[in-house]
């Protein structure tokens, strides 16, 4: 295992839920950007890469979070009960 994966392992579960969202949807949006623009103009593609990716991966680790929240509520009800 490598020390990343150990880093965002040792990680709560809300930041870790946080870190691999802005992480997926960061790397898909930079794919996104880098094609349009590509398409749109080649000469200026890496701004483009950022201009997409930097917004999806704050969204990413938004939805994250939210996700990391809605798990630890869910493990501590399943505690109470």
């Amino acid at each position: 295992m490598s020390d990343v994966q150990r880093a965002i392992r040792d990680l709560p579960v809300v930041a870790r839920l946080a870190v691999v969202g802005a992480l997926v949807l960061g790397a898909a949006g930079a794919a996104v950007g880098l094609v349009l623009g590509l398409l749109a103009n080649p000469s200026t593609a890496w701004a483009a890469t950022v201009e997409v990716g930097l917004p999806a991966a704050v969204l990413g680790a938004v939805l994250g979070a939210l996700a990391g929240t809605a798990v630890r509520l869910r493990q501590r009800d399943a505690r109470r009960s």
